[in-house]
């Protein structure tokens, strides 16, 4: 994800990390095009969104983390970012969302939450061996 977010600055990158249905453990890494091409918004290709979605289910996986980087600002959800949280709760398990600050260009942060009826809850980030 941070390799993705450097590769992409000084737009907004995004991506997911599918894992098995109701797992809630991400398995692997889905790095999608910003459609937006902005630094300061990002949006699912919408052709390429429903090519992942039919994949992911046809391998009985889901979408466990969303992220999408923040080029300028500290990665903390937008009021964009917490809207398009209760759009996707519409028709997917509740995901984590990752964001990854690349505004400093010798270090980045990344901080994950929960957003639900649009509140936002900050959890721990966990990094294992893959």
């Amino acid at each position: 994800m941070v390799a993705h977010a450097r590769r992409d600055h000084p737009d907004e990158a995004c991506g997911i990390l599918a894992g098995p249905e109701g797992s809630d453990e991400p398995q692997r890494i889905i790095e999608m095009l910003n459609a937006a091409r902005s630094p300061t918004y990002y949006q699912f290709d919408a052709t390429e969104w429903n090519v992942v979605y039919r994949e992911m289910s046809g391998k009985d996986e889901e979408p466990v983390v969303i992220y999408h980087s923040h080029t300028a600002t500290e990665p903390y959800p937008s009021r964009t970012d917490i809207a398009r949280a209760g759009e996707y709760a519409q028709f997917l398990a509740p995901p984590h969302y990752v964001l990854i600050g690349t505004r400093d260009p010798d270090r980045h942060e990344l901080r994950s939450y929960r957003i639900l009826d649009g509140e936002v809850t900050e959890e721990p980030v966990e990094v294992v061996p893959g």
